[in-house]
C-alpha cells in the first residue's frame, strides 16, 4: 500500500484539535511536499525526517513524497508532526506495519540522529487523545507532563527505532506511570512572618476565601509586598480539574510546564514595564500573558499606578469573565484567566501621604493626578480597597509574637469557607453573579437599609453595590453564619471607600 494515515494534534490556544496526518507515495521524479497550510517549521520536517531515517539505517524512498495535514483550513506549526510524517513514509513504503496505527496519536520532533526532542503543548494534547479513546506516543521528556492525565495510556520514546520496533512487535515501549509530584520541599511564604498589620492580615483571609481582588495602599515599607507573596499560601489546594486547566495554560507557553509545580498554585508579578499584550496574551501566534499563567492562582501588581493606563485597562473585562480571547486577523484564540488580583500602590507621589513626621510635600492636585492614572471601572471591578499603615518603631522592634497566626492556621478558615460555597452554590462567592446574587446575598429589611445609606453616601456604582454583597456573603462564611448580617454588611462596606476619599496633603 502506498498510502499510511496517522492521528496527531496541533495547538490553537490551549486547545489541541486533531491533525490526520496522510502520506502518500507516487511514482515520478523524487520530491517531498508538504500541503495542508504548513509553516516554516512545518516545511523544514522535511529535511529533518530525511536525515532521521537515513541514519536509522532506513530506506528513504526514491519516489514522488506527498504529505497533507488535515483539515487543509488550520495552521499548522512547530517541529511536533515530525515523528507521524516520519512514520507515514515508514508505513506507506511497508517497512514497517501499518494495522497499529490508528490506535496511537504521534507528538515529536526528530532529530538528525533519530532521538525524539521536547515539544510544547503536550498536556492539551493528552487530554485530547484521552477523550478520543487514543494513546500517545511522544518523546521522554514529555512522558511525566502527558501522564498527569489520568486513563491516558502514554509511551515515552527515545528514538524513532525505537518507536519503529514497538509498532513492529519487537520490542514493546515502556507505558508511564502517573505519578503525583510530591510538595516542594521548599515552604511558601507564611504569614505569620508579617508584623503587625492585623487589618490587612484579615482581609486577605476574606481574599482567599471568596477568591476577592485586593488593592492594597500605603506608604513604603509597610509590608505590602510581603503581603501579596503570603496570599497563595491560605488558597485552598487546587482540584483536579483547576489544576490541569492552569498546567495545560504552562504547557503552551513559551515557559512550558514544570511537572514539580502540579497542583502549586501560580503567582505571578510582572514588572511595571510590562506591555498590554504580555499582560493579556498575543502575539501573531497568540500565545497565553501573565493573567493566563496565573489561573487559579494570583497576579501581583505591584506599584500600580506606575503602570501604562493603556495597559492596565485590559485588566476590566477579564476581572468579570474570568477568560480573554484574543483575535488576530488569520486566528481567534482563547485562554482562561481566572485569577486573583493583588494590587499595591503608594497613597501619593512621593509615597508619605498622611505620614505623622509630615514629610509628604505634594500638593492636592499632585496626588489627584497620581491616583487618577488608576480609572475608575477599574477601581470598581476591585473588591477590597484597604489601607496598610506604617508600623510604629515598637512593633517593627519587637521580638516575633509566638503566638502569630500561621498561614496553615488562616488556611484551614479558609478552607473551611471555600466548602460550604461551593456546596451552597458550587462556585466561590467572587464568581456569583445575576440571579445567583439575589439568591445567596440576600438582605434583611436592616441590611438592606445600611447598604443603601452607604450607596447614597460614598456614591457607588451598581457593580460596587453586588461586590459589597459578595464580600459580605464571605465574610459570613467565615464566621460560618447562614445570612448576611448588618456587621458583615459593614465590614464589606469599609473595604470599598478608599478610592471615595477626598485626597489631602499631609
Amino acid at each position: 500500500m502506498s498510502l499510511a494515515v496517522l492521528h496527531s494534534r496541533a495547538q490553537v490556544g490551549v486547545e489541541a484539535p486533531p491533525v490526520t496526518v496522510e502520506v502518500h507515495l507516487a511514482g515520478g521524479l523524487p520530491a517531498l511536499s508538504i500541503v495542508g497550510l504548513p509553516e516554516a517549521a512545518v516545511r523544514e520536517s522535511k529535511d529533518r525526517v530525511r536525515g532521521a531515517l537515513l541514519t536509522g539505517q532506513f530506506d528513504y524512498p526514491a519516489k514522488r513524497i506527498t504529505i497533507n495535514l488535515a483539515p487543509a483550513d488550520l495552521p499548522k506549526e512547530g517541529g511536533r508532526f515530525d515523528l507521524p510524517i516520519a512514520l507515514g513514509i515508514l508505513g506507506a513504503s511497508n517497512q514497517i506495519p501499518m494495522a497499529s496505527l490508528g490506535r496511537y496519536e504521534f507528538i515529536g520532533e526528530l532529530a538528525l540522529s533519530g532521538a525524539l526532542r521536547p515539544v510544547r503543548g503536550v498536556l492539551p494534547a493528552a487530554l485530547a487523545a484521552r477523550q478520543a479513546g487514543r494513546a500517545l506516543v511522544l518523546p521522554e521528556a514529555n512522558a511525566a507532563e502527558a501522564a498527569l492525565v489520568e486513563g491516558l495510556r502514554v509511551h515515552p520514546a527515545p528514538h524513532l527505532n525505537a518507536v519503529c520496533a514497538h509498532l513492529g512487535g519487537s520490542a514493546e515501549l515502556p507505558c508511564q506511570p502517573r505519578t503525583v509530584p510530591r510538595r516542594p520541599s521548599e515552604a511558601p511564604p507564611d504569614l505569620s512572618e508579617v508584623r503587625g498589620q492585623a487589618q490587612a492580615k484579615r482581609a486577605l483571609e476574606v481574599a482567599a476565601a471568596g477568591g476577592h481582588s485586593v488593592l492594597m495602599l500605603g506608604p513604603p515599607g509597610t509590608g505590602k509586598s510581603m503581603l501579596a507573596a503570603r496570599l497563595a499560601g491560605i488558597l485552598p489546594p487546587m482540584e483536579e480539574g483547576e489544576a490541569l486547566e492552569s498546567a495545560a495554560l504552562w504547557s503552551v507557553s513559551l515557559a512550558g510546564f514544570q511537572v514539580e509545580n502540579w497542583r502549586r498554585r501560580p503567582f505571578r508579578a510582572p514588572h511595571h514595564t510590562a506591555s498590554g499584550v504580555a499582560l493579556v496574551g498575543g502575539g501573531s501566534h497568540p500565545a497565553p500573558g501573565e493573567i493566563s499563567l496565573a489561573h487559579g492562582g494570583v497576579l501581583f501588581l505591584d506599584e500600580l499606578p506606575e503602570f501604562d493606563r493603556r495597559v492596565l485597562e485590559v485588566l476590566r473585562e477579564p476581572l468579570e469573565s474570568g477568560h480573554i480571547l484574543i483575535s488576530r486577523a488569520g486566528r481567534q484564540a482563547e485562554f482562561p484567566a481566572r485569577f486573583q488580583l493583588i494590587a499595591a500602590m503608594n497613597p501619593c507621589p512621593c509615597g508619605y501621604l498622611g505620614d505623622p513626621e509630615g514629610r509628604c510635600r505634594c500638593t492636592p492636585d499632585q496626588i489627584a493626578r497620581y491616583r487618577q492614572r488608576i480609572s475608575g471601572p477599574l477601581l470598581d471591578r476591585i473588591d477590597l480597597h484597604l489601607e496598610v499603615p506604617r508600623l510604629p518603631p515598637d512593633v517593627l522592634g519587637a521580638p516575633p509574637d509566638p503566638g502569630a497566626e500561621t498561614s496553615a492556621q488562616v488556611r484551614t478558615r479558609v478552607i473551611a469557607a471555600r466548602e460550604r460555597q461551593l456546596a451552597r452554590q458550587g462556585c466561590p462567592n467572587q464568581a456569583l453573579s445575576g440571579r445567583a446574587i439575589d439568591r445567596h446575598c440576600a438582605l434583611d429589611a436592616a441590611g438592606r437599609r445600611l447598604l443603601e445609606q452607604a450607596t447614597r453616601r460614598l456614591g457607588l456604582s451598581a457593580r460596587a453595590w453586588h461586590r459589597i454583597l459578595k464580600v459580605a456573603r464571605t465574610l459570613a462564611d467565615l464566621g460560618g453564619e447562614a445570612r448576611i448580617a448588618p456587621a458583615h454588611l459593614s465590614e464589606a462596606v469599609g473595604y470599598r471607600h478608599l478610592d471615595r476619599r477626598p485626597p489631602r496633603a499631609a
